[in-house]
C-alpha cells in the first residue's frame, strides 16, 4: 500500500528577536531560536513525524529571520536526527523520537572549553569499537540507512554544510547499529559537541570526496560483516578527520585575522 503524502505544516508564529548578549553571535542567537521554535511545534503536536517543513524562503519570511539562520538551525536539528533533509524534495520531521536531551556535553564544553584534540581522543576508541559492533550486529535497516548517508555525502561534496549533516548522521547510524544504547547515548553527546565546533569551519574543507570514500569503505566493511576491518578503517578515518579539522580551524583563524 503506498504511503500517504507527508503533511506540510505552515508556521505562523514569528521567532522573537533578542539582542546580542555575551559572547554569542547574533547568527547563533537566531539559529538557537529556530531550534527552540521547531522544538515547541513538535512538543505541542503541530509538527509530527513525517511532516514536511514549508519551503525555506517561505519559512524564513514567516519567522522573520534570514535564510542562513534558518539553515543553521535546521542543520543542527538534522545532525541530532530530529529533522531529515531529502535533496530535491524538502525537509521533514524524522520518524524517530526527537533527542533534545543529548546536549549536556555540548553545554559543558561551552562552559569549560573542550579542545578539538580531546574530542577526537574520546571519539577514537569509542567509534572504532562501535564500528566493529555494528559489523556484528547491524540489521538490514541499519545497512540501508548507512548506504543512504554515503550516497548523500557524495551528492553534497560541493556543499560542505550539507555534507557535515550526513557525516554526523552516518556515525549516528553506526552507533545505533552497535546495539548498545549506553554507548549510543555517549556517542550522541560527543558528536553533538563536534558538530557545534565543526559547523563554523567546515566551509574550509578541501577533501570531502576523499572523506566520502572513506565512509564508503567503512560501510562496506560493516555490510560484509568484517568487524576488525571496520574498526581499523574507522580509526584511520578519525585520524585523517582530526588532521582535516586542524587545517580547517587554522584557515578560519587566518580568515578572521585578515578582517
Amino acid at each position: 500500500m503506498p504511503l500517504p503524502a507527508p503533511k506540510t505544516v505552515s508556521a505562523t508564529t514569528p521567532v522573537t528577536r533578542r539582542r546580542r548578549s555575551g559572547r554569542g553571535s547574533a547568527e547563533q542567537d537566531r539559529a538557537r531560536q529556530v531550534v527552540n521554535h521547531i522544538r515547541a511545534l513538535i512538543e505541542d503536536g503541530t509538527l509530527k513525524p513525517g511532516d514536511q517543513l514549508p519551503p525555506e524562503r517561505d519559512f524564513a519570511r514567516k519567522l522573520r529571520i534570514s535564510r542562513a539562520s534558518l539553515r543553521a538551525g535546521i542543520g543542527y536539528l538534522a545532525a541530532l536526527g530530529v529533522m531529515k533533509i531529502r535533496h530535491g524534495v524538502g525537509t521533514f520531521v524524522a520518524d524517530g523520537p526527537p533527542e533534545f536531551g543529548q546536549g549536556q556535553l555540548s553545554l559543558i564544553g561551552a562552559l569549560h572549553g573542550f579542545q578539538t584534540w580531546q574530542l577526537f581522543e574520546a571519539r577514537s576508541p569509542l567509534e572504532s569499537g562501535l564500528a566493529a559492533l555494528a559489523a556484528e550486529r547491524g540489521n538490514e535497516g541499519h545497512l540501508a540507512a548507512l548506504a543512504e548517508q554515503v550516497a548523500e555525502m557524495f551528492a553534497a561534496v560541493e556543499k560542505p554544510s550539507e555534507y557535515l549533516i550526513h557525516d554526523v548522521l552516518f556515525h549516528r547510524v553506526i552507533a545505533q547499529a552497535a546495539g548498545n544504547p549506553i554507548l549510543a547515548a555517549i556517542m550522541e553527546s560527543v558528536s553533538s559537541s563536534m558538530y557545534d565546533t565543526r559547523r563554523h569551519t567546515v566551509e574550509h574543507s578541501v577533501d570531502l570526496h576523499e572523506s566520502a570514500g572513506m565512509h564508503r569503505e567503512i560501510y562496506l566493511a560493516i555490510r560484509d560483516r568484517r568487524p576488525e576491518e571496520a574498526r581499523n578503517l574507522m580509526s584511520r578515518h578519525l585520524e585523517r578527520a582530526r588532521a582535516s579539522q586542524d587545517t580547517e580551524q587554522a584557515k578560519n583563524r587566518n580568515r578572521k585575522s585578515d578582517k
